[in-house]
């Protein structure tokens, strides 16, 4: 399963824009990769791995501002379509985050 967590975070005064540092900072420790500047994801190998971070995100949420959280499928995941602009000299296009799966 993948967990999308999905944030606007104000960032007008200087203790706005640490919280919102700090709560992306504490997002990539626990593991998640920016998809898109305010949503970030994170591979789940199962229903209680997902629960379990999406408790440490309602723990990372700061004063203000909304946080979503959802959780999708491989299936679902598997099934999204992304469009990217035109390519710019140089730049290479995002790569897709690292899955890793532990069979015992």
């Amino acid at each position: 399963m993948w967990l999308f967590v999905f944030f606007d975070l104000p960032v007008v005064t200087k203790k706005q824009r640490k919280a919102a540092t700090l709560f992306r900072n504490n997002l990539m420790k626990d593991g998640f990769v920016m998809f898109q500047y305010s949503i970030y994801i994170r591979h789940c190998g199962s229903l209680e791995s997902l629960q379990v971070h999406a408790k440490r995100v309602k723990l990372f949420v700061p004063n203000e501002g909304k946080v979503s959280v959802l959780s999708v499928t491989d299936k679902q995941y598997g099934d999204i379509i992304n469009y990217w602009g035109k390519k710019e000299k140089g730049k290479k296009p995002p790569t897709k985050p690292v899955q890793l799966e532990i069979i015992w």
